[in-house]
């Protein structure tokens, strides 16, 4: 029969657990809703070995950890029969979209997620035309969002709050002021760092001037300097990490995804982890996140050359250079694998790949691409090599991310974590449970400077799941993106149930905040 917890029960397990008697003992602790896990195999996140345990949630934090041998004094207002599954923290995705006051993370919940990091590639989530992200965050704290935020400031954001217009390069003294004042309040309110988006409008027209400024800042609070690069090629990358590295320090660099596009074969995945692991040996703690897909997911523009991209008057381009900018598309795309290696995702041709969107509209498929423009669309672009990018997946600095929001045609944004559970240590035995763990917990919360999640342990923020690893299924495809995962039985984000049963139950996502 389930009961309150005494008061002596709690300070016993609370200095048995190492000091938390402070904090369990605080005012209006013991009224606070209780849950107990009951030898469950707790996978903790430090990847330490699995062990047997019996775990107390008070509120929403974990207040005690014992062993599961023997009686326990503890009991709780509810008690979750763990039968062996593994209990671990909730899953940090490093690289998310979308935005939690209108999208619905379920999908995210569904595969274990239990905190995403937005403002990715430059664009930091924001109400309307509203610059401001106090707007936003104080949007955020009022409103019941599923999941937790972890909050960037976006670099083209940025920009456009500083007064910078986005076809400039090279910015004068007065404009790197602004930027880098404008980077000062964002990280005061709370910002883990920055993120940039070299690849994309603006940010492909910054210079390393700009982006050492703002590393400055960033370094000041103990940030992070997040990267889509400015080439993923395989020719390019290791130029482009340098760029990365130089641009961010004194502050932390983070390559956003460490993926390389035509590259090939385990001997160059080697090579680039050789690279980057001299970057650490020097003292620098460069770290990266990725994916187990082979295709990644961005906008029809990648494939346009800069001077077709915005703020580029588009019409009177094509009037003068339509020719040059048709062989540049059918030189480019066929570089990357052909029109059968673009599966568009946005309609109207969304689940057709260009060379049957093409032949759908009886056009060759660069002329369909110009009709469409830089701005027309998004897509699976196929273009990476599954020997190379399970090499780099594997490595302890790598951790994970989704690089999806909801309602993305692509299966990672439904799939990734299930994929990486269901093959990685399930089917193919590449990663061991503790490791995929702190690959996706730890790991990502010690880069991110979390200091209380992604770790089970007494004091620390119940963000949890439950499952059986042998029944977890990521259920989406490039055909069906939208199939929701299985096998994560129970989902608990700030201590309550936020999905169980195969739907969401709950509403106790917060907006995070670094610590300073």
């Amino acid at each position: 029969m389930s009961q309150r917890l005494t008061r002596r029960q709690l300070i016993g397990g609370a200095v048995a657990a190492g000091g938390l008697a402070s904090w369990a003992v605080r005012a209006g602790a013991l009224s606070e809703a209780s849950t107990l896990f009951r030898e469950i195999l707790l996978v903790d996140g430090t990847g330490a070995p699995g062990r047997l345990a019996n775990v107390l949630v008070v509120g929403d934090r974990i207040a005690q950890i014992m062993p599961a041998s023997g009686k326990t004094a503890a009991t709780a207002s509810r008690v979750v029969a763990g039968e062996g599954r593994v209990l671990a923290p909730g899953f940090i995705d490093m690289h998310s979209h979308g935005d939690p006051l209108h999208d619905s993370y379920e999908t995210f919940l569904a595969m274990g997620v239990t905190t995403i990091t937005l403002g990715q590639d430059g664009e930091g989530p924001r109400i309307g035309n509203d610059l401001d992200p106090r707007s936003w965050m104080q949007a955020v704290d009022r409103a019941r969002v599923d999941i937790n935020v972890a909050l960037l400031a976006g670099h083209g954001t940025l920009r456009r709050a500083a007064g910078v217009a986005d076809s400039v390069h090279r910015l004068d003294a007065a404009g790197l002021e602004r930027m880098a004042a404008q980077l000062d309040s964002e990280m005061r309110m709370g910002a883990f760092g920055i993120s940039y988006g070299l690849e994309y409008v603006p940010g492909i027209y910054s210079e390393t001037p700009e982006l050492s400024n703002l590393g400055k800042v960033v370094a000041r609070y103990g940030g992070v300097c997040m990267s889509h690069m400015r080439s993923e090629n395989d020719d390019e990358i290791e130029v482009s990490i340098n760029e990365l590295v130089a641009s961010s320090l004194p502050a932390r660099p983070h390559i956003s995804h460490f993926k390389s596009v035509f590259g090939k074969g385990e001997k160059r995945g080697r090579e680039l982890l050789a690279f980057v692991a001299e970057f650490r040996r020097r003292g620098i703690d460069l770290t990266a996140d990725e994916y187990p897909y082979e295709a990644g997911y961005t906008g029809i523009a990648i494939l346009f050359p800069k001077w077709a991209l915005p703020p580029t008057d588009y019409a009177a381009m094509l009037s003068e250079r339509r020719q040059e900018l048709r062989d540049y598309l059918i030189a480019r795309m066929t570089r990357r694998g052909g029109p059968e290696a673009l599966l568009i995702g946005t309609p109207p041709y969304a689940g057709k790949t260009l060379a049957q969107a093409a032949q759908q509209e009886r056009m060759h498929f660069a002329d369909l691409l110009i009709k469409l423009g830089p701005e027309g669309g998004s897509g699976a672009h196929f273009t990476m090599d599954k020997v190379l990018q399970d090499t780099l997946l594997l490595d302890r600095n790598v951790s994970f991310s989704t690089d999806g929001g909801p309602g993305m045609r692509h299966p990672r944004a439904t799939g990734t974590y299930a994929k990486l559970v269901e093959e990685y240590v399930v089917r193919d035995k590449k990663l061991t449970i503790e490791e995929m763990v702190r690959k996706a917990t730890g790991f990502p919360a010690q880069t991110l400077r979390l200091s209380d999640r992604g770790v089970v342990r007494a004091g620390a923020k119940a963000d949890l799941i439950l499952f059986d690893p042998a029944k977890v299924k990521a259920r989406s495809t490039y055909v069906d993106p939208f199939a929701m995962a299985e096998g994560f039985d129970l989902v608990m984000v700030n201590g309550q149930p936020a999905f169980e049963g195969g739907k969401r139950t709950g509403y106790s996502g917060k907006l995070l905040r670094a610590r300073r």
